[in-house]
């Protein structure tokens, strides 16, 4: 079994298996006409459980073979043109090599002896980040798994942030317990559902999340933003933080950014700006504006994996000040002493809350000295041209409304039928189009509610997405909702 090993002995075995594997998936690549099969669960389920783990084929040859059949076949490929569906982006060759080489060097990012020149890189892409976004001199970060452990790092600074203030400021002694009942968090009825989940996992409850409605751009409104805020102080509550979306998942709608910190700061809420999707703008050769406002926040999120273009995964949580970043330092005599932070070896594991990392920020190292920023900004802009192309190819399209003119590259829209059709039936006429559109494999959408009723949404990711393409696809939706719905009328009669 040692032959298995990656090592100076197997480092033929190593390229040779990994050639295979590569030029397997190159091959399906290449070859690759719609976005999936349309296999059904029903069908590969059985297929994957009837494998017996407990007998190795040994051969990697063959296990390439069964790996065609259970994955690589019927796999879901973002790079297709009409994968309209979720936020996955199509990556970028400079990307997947890094991800080649972190993969089988292996290094470990919690601590410098474990991750010489990988520690180093990583830092000086949260020190390019953090200057990108403009967060100033005492800026600092982490990489991360993904958007959603990135907000709940970011809460979890600003509940000891706010514990710490109330604390220091309360005219008796106060045990934390006390505190953090009446902590409270403000976000948008649009944004990210983690801001529910860090809430619910930091003991605060979910409770704790107050809705702030949106507008009819689906941005935060902040007079609402404000009036809660009173009414939070009125009530002997403190504000623990504000989170603004710079890309709403549903919409892309990006919030008021200046005014949303004028706001926080008054109050002296912590600012969270979760960039997950909208990120790609800092490096927007023509829309960063789009962005001012971010460099005023305590803490931003952001996702490489989605508008960086990306392998999952890569993003970072940034802060302005890299002291706050201490509420999640703890020191172990085996792993990090405190003596290395005075001899001031650099150990990542001193600001994450993770210990084992990936270098995963390897991949944008190599994107960045490959394509540079300008090239992935490009990129983005491409989509995001798409998606206002996209917008009036919607509005005029009769059998479509579309809800509201897209910031980023997120387009929500619905079938809606001639004639006098029951609301409750157009909710499913949308849903079943969807559905269908999925079992045929001929592409992918998302779908989401608003205001109660069911709509389908383009997340456009792919610059080689054309109009031809989203006009492909309506008609696709139209043929299967009206067959749902002549279908279900002649039922009815």
């Amino acid at each position: 079994m040692r032959s298995h090993l990656l090592n100076e002995t197997t480092a033929d075995l190593y390229r040779r298996s990994v050639t295979e594997g590569v030029e397997r998936v190159a091959a399906k690549l290449a070859s690759t006409d719609k976005p999936h099969t349309g296999i059904s669960v029903d069908d590969l389920a059985p297929v994957i459980a009837g494998i017996d783990l407990d007998r190795p084929l040994a051969d990697p040859a063959a296990a390439l073979d069964e790996l065609e059949e259970v994955y690589l076949r019927d796999a879901v490929y973002f790079h297709h043109p009409r994968y309209l569906g979720h936020l996955n982006c199509p990556v970028v060759i400079p990307a997947v090599l890094g991800e080649a080489i972190l993969s089988a060097v292996n290094s470990s990012l919690d601590t410098w002896d474990q991750s010489i020149g990988g520690t180093l890189i990583e830092r000086r892409l949260i020190d390019w980040t953090a200057q990108r976004i403009g967060l100033g001199p005492g800026a600092d970060g982490i990489f991360t798994s993904g958007g959603s452990q990135s907000n709940f790092h970011a809460l979890l600074l600003a509940r000891d942030e706010a514990c710490r203030t109330v604390m220091k400021n309360s005219e008796r002694e106060l045990p934390k317990s006390e505190v953090l009942p009446k902590l409270r968090i403000f976000t948008s009825e649009c944004s990210h559902f983690s801001v529910q989940k860090s809430a619910a996992m930091l003991g605060l409850g979910y409770e704790a999340v107050i809705s702030v409605p949106a507008d009819r751009n689906r941005r935060m409104d902040t007079a609402a933003l404000a009036l809660e805020l009173e009414n939070c102080e009125r009530d002997g509550l403190f504000p623990m933080a504000v989170v603004a979306t710079a890309g709403t998942t549903d919409f892309g709608s990006i919030d008021p950014l200046p005014e949303i910190a004028r706001l926080a700061a008054e109050h002296s809420a912590w600012m969270h700006v979760d960039a997950a999707y909208g990120c790609g703008l800092l490096v927007s050769p023509t829309r960063r504006h789009l962005l001012d406002g971010i460099e005023l926040a305590d803490s931003v999120t952001v996702d490489y994996h989605k508008s960086f273009f990306q392998p999952v995964s890569s993003s970072a949580m940034l802060v302005r000040d890299r002291d706050t970043l201490k509420h999640a330092t703890y020191h172990a005599d085996y792993l990090n002493p405190r003596r290395m932070a005075e001899e001031r070896i650099p150990n990542q594991v001193d600001k994450s809350i993770q210990t084992t990392r990936r270098f995963d920020a390897l991949k944008l190292w190599m994107t960045l000295r490959v394509m540079g920023a300008d090239g992935i900004g490009q990129l983005f802009d491409e989509v995001i041209g798409l998606a206002a192309e996209g917008y009036e190819v919607i509005a005029a399209d009769a059998r479509y409304e579309v809800v509201v003119r897209p910031q980023i590259s997120t387009l929500v829209f619905r079938y809606v039928p001639e004639g006098d059709v029951r609301p409750d039936l157009v909710d499913e006429a949308n849903l079943h189009a969807r559905k269908a559109l999925f079992a045929s494999g001929d592409a992918v959408v998302a779908g989401t509610k608003v205001d109660g009723r069911q709509y389908l949404k383009f997340t456009l990711l792919n610059p080689q997405t054309t109009t031809a393409d989203l006009r492909a696809v309506l008609d696709l939706l139209a043929s299967h909702a009206e067959q749902f719905l002549g279908e279900s009328l002649v039922h009815a009669s």
